[in-house]
């Protein structure tokens, strides 16, 4: 009877355990699915964000959504514009051709008003930017909300600077409608400023004030009226090919114009007619971090700009033929042509430099303890200074690099000083400090003697 009970036990034990994984399967992968769907802004936080900028034109827009994705390549592009005052338009944009960033940033010192708002707002570059490739959908359509908002205030509409074009509901979401805003002279754009608090009517979201950016200094726009109404312009920009973005609000992609790209990025064109979809570079990102786990993945961990960063720090094929003809060099002008061939034959190289086997360079004697002292202590027994002076009074220089290659002409130089010694000693005398001579190894910080050991 007990056994029965003791069977049954286990049966039941065996039951709740196979159970166990059952029951967990479900929470685990809701998690997971939510993880994967998880957004980083809610809508509330990304209209805050664009407000400032949600009424540019959709050109100017698209670009500047481009280039936040690159926040150190906007900090750079701003400090320039800010170094070329009088720069703007096309012209400006062709003498940042060489520059090292990518074409959306460069194409931003066409506006400097523009750049000249975002480099007092460098959080808010980083947070658009990471808005923009972690949830694009979501913030055309923070875009487009606002600006229904705008026009439902009464602050949106056609004038002389710009056109506004309401268009009919893409078929896959009927329910909304698609205001675009354009120059109304493709030639000259201008840049509206405006009070959010004001073109937007009452705000919907008072726990997220939007950001208020004024005209910045410098740019001339009619405030007392402008800002009054809703919408201000600056003076009109000449533009005939800086503006190669857009929007394909439909499918809520950003498109690229290839014809007007490669007008004026003459140095890194792209293939293809017509619009092509623009893709985001990390290599331009150089290494700022990526918020979200997913573009994390997609961007390569937020590493972007390895390479540059491996040849900042010296790991670049032209870099190291430059050091290797300059050691060249140092040999051939010390007469020592094979002391480069015999360190690399002791199978030394750049990564292996612990010094101790590099020291030989300097006389055979340990890099990190010439003369059996520290170097950054005493060097030889003595102070650096002396050690200099020393090696000033051992000839030519290249006679300090001889005992590496010839270890016997330290000997030949130690027998020559024991022969002058007892010269000197037969002319003056036996005197009594003569007869107790004592000889002694030549000092290893001298001119060229190696260390024995």
């Amino acid at each position: 009877m007990k056994m029965a009970r003791y069977g049954e036990f286990w049966r039941i034990c065996l039951v709740c355990l196979l159970c166990v994984p059952l029951l967990l399967v479900g929470p685990v992968a809701a998690q997971g699915q939510q993880g994967s769907t998880q957004k980083i802004y809610n809508n509330q936080q990304l209209d805050q964000m664009l407000a400032p900028v949600a009424l540019y034109p959709d050109a100017l827009l698209s670009q500047v959504l481009m280039a936040c994705t690159y926040p150190s390549n906007v900090a750079d592009a701003a400090a320039w514009s800010a170094a070329h005052p009088k720069a703007q338009g096309d012209d400006a944009v062709k003498q940042v051709a060489n520059q090292p960033w990518d074409p959306s940033v460069q194409s931003l010192v066409a506006f400097p008003q523009v750049l000249a708002q975002m480099k007092q707002q460098p959080d808010w570059v980083q947070n658009v930017g990471d808005a923009f490739l972690a949830q694009p959908d979501d913030v055309m359509a923070s875009v487009q909300r606002l600006r229904a908002q705008a026009q439902k205030a009464g602050n949106l509409k056609s004038t002389d600077q710009q056109k506004v074009v309401v268009q009919q509901a893409p078929a896959s979401a009927p329910s909304t409608t698609v205001i675009q805003i354009e120059p109304a002279n493709p030639q000259v754009v201008y840049v509206p400023t405006y009070n959010p608090t004001v073109v937007y009517g009452t705000w919907a979201y008072p726990s997220y004030p939007p950001t208020y950016w004024p005209p910045p200094p410098g740019y001339a726009y009619p405030v007392a009226s402008g800002l009054a109404a809703g919408l201000a312009f600056g003076t009109g920009i000449a533009i005939a090919n800086s503006l190669w973005g857009g929007f394909d609000w439909g499918h809520n992609d950003v498109n690229i114009n290839v014809n007007r790209y490669n007008n004026i990025n003459v140095n890194n064109r792209i293939s293809g007619n017509g619009n092509v979809n623009w893709n985001h570079n990390p290599d331009y990102r150089r290494g700022t971090p990526y918020r979200d786990q997913a573009s994390r993945q997609r961007y390569g961990q937020g590493v972007g700009g390895a390479s540059q960063r491996q040849a900042f720090r010296g790991n670049d094929a032209a870099a190291n033929a430059n050091r290797e003809r300059a050691l060249q060099s140092f040999d051939r002008s010390t007469n020592n042509g094979s002391s480069m061939a015999a360190r690399r034959s002791a199978g030394e190289t750049g990564a292996a430099l612990n010094r101790p086997a590099a020291g030989n360079r300097a006389g055979g004697a340990e890099r990190g303890n010439i003369g059996g002292q520290a170097r950054g202590g005493n060097i030889g027994g003595e102070t650096r200074g002396n050690f200099a002076g020393n090696r000033s009074n051992a000839g030519p220089r290249n006679n300090a690099f001889s005992g590496v290659q010839s270890p016997g002409s330290a000997r030949t130089q130690f027998d020559r000083g024991q022969a002058s010694q007892r010269s000197m000693s037969s002319f003056h005398g036996a005197g009594a400090g003569a007869g107790r001579q004592v000889s002694r190894p030549a000092p290893s910080r001298g001119a060229g003697g190696f260390h024995r050991r």
